[in-house]
C-alpha cells in the first residue's frame, strides 16, 4: 500500500466522505476491520474541511450532537480549541503522569523503529505505519501505550515520530493524544493486554505470549515503574486452554514470528520537499498581484471566482518544516496537490514571505495554525467553524462538549 491509497484530490475525499456509514461507524469503528471514515488526511490537508464534513453528516444522516461519529468528529475540534488556548503547552506534559518524566527514555527502541519488537500488535502497526502513512486509531492507541507504559518512553518521543510518518498527522490531535495515552493529560493512562488485541484486531496481530499479555492490574503496575509479576503469562495461558480446551501457543511463538519477518527500515524523514530545489519566494513576482496562497493545509484551492491574473502560489514554510520533518509519503501526497492547484511554488521563512509579499496588491487564502503568526499577519481568512467556540478555554472534552452547538 502507498499513499495514494488516499488519493490526493477533492474528488477522492468527497467520494469518501459520500461512503461514509454512521450506524456501521458506531457499531464497528473499534475492530481494525471496521467502518471507519478514513478522512482524516483529506482533513487534516484541508481538501475536506470539519464543518463540510458535519453538515454532510447532519443533512444526508440527520446526525445530532449525540452520535458518536458527530462526537469523535468534536474530539477534533476539541483539540484545536487547547491547542488555540494553551499554544506550545501542549507539546510538554500538561501534569505528571504514573512515573516521574525522568524515568522515560528519550530515544524510541530500535526493535520498534525496524518493526521487529517480536510483540505482533506493535511489528505489524510499524509495519503498515511506514507502508501507507496511516494508522487505525485503535492501532495508534495500542502502539502508543506499548511504547510509553510498557517500554516507558516519553509520550514525545514517539508522538513527534509518528506524527513524522502520518499522512493525517495533525499537532493537535497527534500529541494531545498522545498525552490521553500517557496519562499526562487525562486522568489515568490508557492502558491494553493482548485479551483486548485479541478481539478487535486480525489474528496476524495476536500478541499471546509477549509483554503485553498480563492482566490490566500487572501492566499499570509496570506502566508505574514495576515489574510484571513472575509467571503471570504463564498463567494466563493456562487458564485460555482451560477455557478454550486447546493447547496454547508456546511462549516463543512471537520471537518466531519476528524472526521470519525481514528487517524494516524506517523511511528517511525529510525538513524540504524531495526533488529539485524551490526557489525562495520574490517580492518582484508578487509586486502589485493580486495573490491567492495555497499552503498544505488548505488544498481544496483557490474559489472558482477568483479575479482575472490571480497569482495562485504554492507556500511551504521552512520555520514549520525545519522543526516538524515529514516522510516521503506525506510530500509527495501534498505535493502532487500543489502542483496541480498552484502556477508558482516557493520554500522560505516566515520573514521571507512577509517581505516577499509586502508590496502585492493584495493576499488572500486560509489561515492555519501551522502557520505560526504568519496566517494572521498576512491577512489570512480563518475557516468557519463546525461547532460554535465556546467564549473561554475548556478544561476537559466533556466541558467543552457541553458548550458546544451547530454552528450555522
Amino acid at each position: 500500500m502507498n499513499s495514494f491509497a488516499f488519493e490526493p484530490t477533492p474528488e477522492a475525499a468527497r467520494k469518501r466522505l459520500a461512503a461514509v456509514q454512521p450506524a456501521a461507524y458506531a457499531r464497528t469503528r473499534n475492530h481494525l476491520e471496521g467502518a471507519v471514515t478514513r478522512l482524516s488526511p483529506y482533513l487534516t490537508h484541508g481538501l475536506l474541511t470539519l464543518r463540510e464534513v458535519v453538515s454532510h453528516l447532519r443533512a444526508q444522516h440527520g446526525l445530532d450532537l449525540g452520535h458518536k461519529l458527530v462526537q469523535e468528529l468534536g474530539w477534533r475540534a476539541w483539540w484545536h480549541h487547547a491547542w488555540r488556548h494553551r499554544g506550545e503547552a501542549i507539546f510538554a506534559s500538561l501534569h505528571s503522569g504514573p512515573m516521574p518524566e525522568h524515568a522515560y527514555a528519550r530515544e524510541l527502541p530500535p526493535d520498534v523503529r525496524q518493526a521487529r519488537s517480536g510483540v505482533p500488535v506493535v511489528d505489524e502497526s510499524v509495519r503498515t505505519l511506514y507502508a501507507s502513512g496511516y494508522l487505525h486509531n485503535h492501532a495508534r492507541m495500542w502502539l502508543a501505550s506499548y511504547l510509553v507504559h510498557v517500554r516507558h518512553v516519553h509520550w514525545r518521543t514517539g508522538a513527534d515520530w509518528m506524527h513524522a510518518h502520518l499522512l493525517d498527522g495533525d499537532l493537535a490531535s497527534n500529541h494531545l493524544s498522545w498525552q490521553w495515552i500517557a496519562g499526562t493529560g487525562s486522568h489515568q493512562p490508557y492502558l491494553f493486554n493482548a485479551d483486548n488485541v485479541a478481539r478487535y484486531a486480525p489474528e496476524s496481530w495476536h500478541s499471546f505470549g509477549t509483554a503485553v499479555d498480563a492482566s490490566y492490574e500487572a501492566i499499570g503496575a509496570r506502566a508505574a515503574g514495576a515489574r510484571l509479576p513472575s509467571g503471570e503469562r504463564a498463567a494466563r495461558r493456562a487458564a485460555q486452554r482451560e477455557r478454550d480446551g486447546t493447547e496454547a501457543a508456546p511462549a516463543t511463538t512471537a520471537s518466531l514470528w519476528a524472526a521470519e519477518e525481514a528487517d524494516i527500515e524506517e523511511p528517511a524523514l525529510s525538513h524540504h520537499r524531495p526533488g529539485p530545489a524551490l526557489p525562495a519566494p520574490d517580492a518582484q513576482a508578487f509586486a502589485g498581484r493580486e495573490v491567492w496562497l495555497v499552503h498544505p493545509w488548505s488544498l481544496d484551492g483557490p474559489p472558482r471566482d477568483l479575479p482575472a491574473g490571480t497569482l495562485v502560489a504554492g507556500l511551504w514554510l521552512d520555520d514549520h518544516h525545519a522543526r516538524w520533518p515529514w516522510s516521503r509519503l506525506r510530500w509527495d501526497f501534498v505535493g502532487a496537490r500543489l502542483d496541480a492547484l498552484t502556477h508558482a511554488q516557493c520554500r522560505g521563512t516566515a520573514a521571507q514571505w512577509r517581505q516577499a509579499l509586502a508590496g502585492a496588491a493584495a493576499v488572500h487564502g486560509w489561515s492555519d495554525p501551522n502557520l505560526g503568526a504568519l496566517g494572521q499577519e498576512l491577512g489570512l481568512a480563518a475557516r468557519p467553524p463546525a461547532f460554535t467556540e465556546p467564549a473561554g478555554p475548556c478544561r476537559s472534552f466533556s466541558q467543552f462538549w457541553r458548550a458546544v452547538a451547530y454552528a450555522d
